[in-house]
């Protein structure tokens, strides 16, 4: 498979004033494969060393911070010698007493050497604070849908569609649509991606998705505070039913009736912080800068993976091929998760706009230095942009974004991008 992340982490390598890399991202998105391979491509010699399995080395920090003790141990245990051509892995890093302290030292006594980190719980359950400065950051996230394209060998679709060679597109138009609605089932997960590439089986994508979500519950007992746990459920269960209605806002009486604000507010924020939701605050205006004008009380949730989505929501793979009413009720929240996802992977804020007494939204807004773009999201080829259109034209300077099944079109005061050509649309959004 490929990770646009492998170029990112080449140019870590490449940088000057290289730091300790700590990978950032939920479990299971494919950071330690990322590693390998990254080492097995671009270093003659790693080391890969899984602190939870490697037992041994768990104290190899607690003593002192003397670098040369510290690779000497990992020398010894691993039979290997260690100098600056050497890329050393330390994944699962929490489970080795004062390993992310120890980052600081690398990079102050040792910089020379090169360290990559990943641990999908850091910052979440240890006392240790990451050393301020002193590392570099790579946030990793489910495939995207491009790089689903590239899996199942459309690497010549990715090219037209990262030169936006719209003429050439529309004769496999409606192959993408049929390609979108498989990622919609299929999502991101490194592993149900592969399964799909393997064997194209569904019901074993839906059996190692389940895994998954299994999974994510078990690290909820094992990670968070044991008295947020049932919150933390109840915040997490609660997406699919707030993702199908028309209003996306995130209800707090829709999880616990009756509930507030307070009642939820660290289990929420426990699961952002894990990387498992992403969190889209409503802003009250259409001006610079976004931030200036949130609403701290409305926002959307979203999940990591709109694979998973659907496997929580139970949509089987006739219902997306087919279109039948199963897919027709879910359709919108799998086409809003698709695009809150993608856009989460290169724009650092995501917003959302809503009118104080009327029914007009504007899915999503980015601002990209000092310009603000409005996009719509339409979950089939209804061109009708009533709420874009007259939030442009109250707003001036602005020029909107519509993501649909449509062709890519341009008008004077908006343009359409396909839903499967989001990846054209990153070099106008990134900063």
């Amino acid at each position: 498979m490929y990770r646009k992340a492998i170029e990112e982490l080449k140019q870590w390598k490449s940088r000057k004033n290289r730091k300790p890399l700590i990978l950032r991202g939920a479990r299971q998105v494919g950071k330690t494969w990322l590693m390998q391979e990254f080492a097995s491509t671009c270093y003659e010699k790693h080391v890969y060393i899984n602190f939870e399995d490697e037992e041994a080395l768990q104290q190899v920090f607690e003593d002192n911070f003397d670098i040369g003790r510290i690779i000497e141990s990992i020398e010894l245990r691993f039979s290997v010698s260690i100098d600056a051509d050497t890329l050393l892995i330390f994944d699962e890093i929490q489970s080795a007493h004062r390993g992310v302290t120890s980052l600081k030292y690398f990079y102050e006594k040792s910089p020379e050497l090169h360290i990559i980190v990943a641990d999908s719980m850091l910052g979440l359950s240890t006392a240790e604070s990451i050393p301020v400065g002193k590392v570099d950051y790579l946030d990793i996230y489910p495939m995207t849908f491009d790089e689903f394209l590239i899996a199942i060998g459309k690497v010549k679709v990715v090219e037209a569609i990262k030169n936006r060679n719209w003429t050439a597109l529309r004769s496999v138009n409606d192959i993408l649509i049929r390609d979108l609605k498989t990622y919609y089932f299929v999502g991101g997960m490194p592993e149900a991606v592969k399964e799909f590439v393997e064997s194209h089986d569904y019901n074993e994508v839906r059996r190692i998705q389940n895994n998954i979500l299994v999974s994510y519950d078990s690290n909820f007992v094992k990670h968070a505070p044991i008295d947020v746990v049932p919150r933390i459920r109840m915040v997490w269960n609660s997406l699919p039913s707030q993702l199908s209605h028309e209003n996306k806002k995130f209800i707090y009486g829709a999880v616990k009736h009756g509930s507030r604000a307070k009642d939820f507010e660290v289990a929420l924020q426990w699961l952002v912080d894990a990387g498992l939701v992403i969190k889209v605050h409503r802003t009250k205006a259409g001006r610079l800068p976004l931030n200036a004008f949130e609403d701290l009380s409305a926002f959307k949730l979203f999940t990591l993976d709109v694979g998973l989505l659907s496997a929580m929501n139970k949509v089987t793979p006739d219902s997306l091929v087919l279109g039948n009413e199963l897919f027709t009720t879910f359709k919108g929240a799998l086409t809003e998760q698709f695009v809150a996802q993608h856009l989460h992977t290169f724009v650092d804020f995501l917003y959302y706009w809503s009118s104080e007494n009327s029914s007009g939204e504007i899915d999503f807004l980015v601002q990209v230095n000092d310009t603000i773009i409005p996009i719509e999201v339409k979950a089939e080829e209804n061109l009708r942009s009533k709420s874009l259109r007259v939030f442009v034209d109250k707003n001036d300077n602005l020029h909107g974004v519509r993501l649909s099944m449509s062709y890519y079109r341009q008008q004077e005061w908006m343009d359409n991008y396909p839903l499967y050509a989001i990846a054209s649309l990153e070099e106008a959004v990134k900063p």
